[in-house]
């Protein structure tokens, strides 16, 4: 997808979704990390919450620029793991691996 192409998709969804609160997390409710190749300005780590979050089944989620770390908090019943990185992908975005804990994640920033 082209830059203009995903920033008119974010415009048209609204910055204002970004408010979603991180809930607790429920027996429903996944946390996946990954490292996503792409991002090269914050408006992309903002935009792909924002287009992220008007996904069903996902309840938040926090990208980082420059780092390009996405963690999503989800609902397994309702978006699996594949469809999370389809979505990534659709959005112009390249899924390259996923962390599995928190360690990991701090020792790339």
């Amino acid at each position: 997808m082209f830059r203009r192409q995903f920033v008119q998709l974010i415009t048209f969804a609204g910055a204002g979704s970004l408010a979603a609160l991180a809930g607790g997390e429920t027996a429903e409710t996944q946390t996946l990390t990954y490292r996503v190749k792409g991002f090269s300005c914050v408006t992309c780590a903002v935009g792909l919450d924002a287009m992220l979050q008007k996904q069903t089944g996902v309840k938040w989620s926090q990208s980082t620029y420059p780092q390009g770390v996405v963690t999503i908090k989800f609902d397994p019943k309702r978006i699996t793991d594949a469809e999370l990185r389809t979505f990534i992908g659709s959005m112009g975005f390249a899924v390259d691996e996923q962390f599995s804990g928190q360690k990991q994640i701090q020792n790339i920033e």
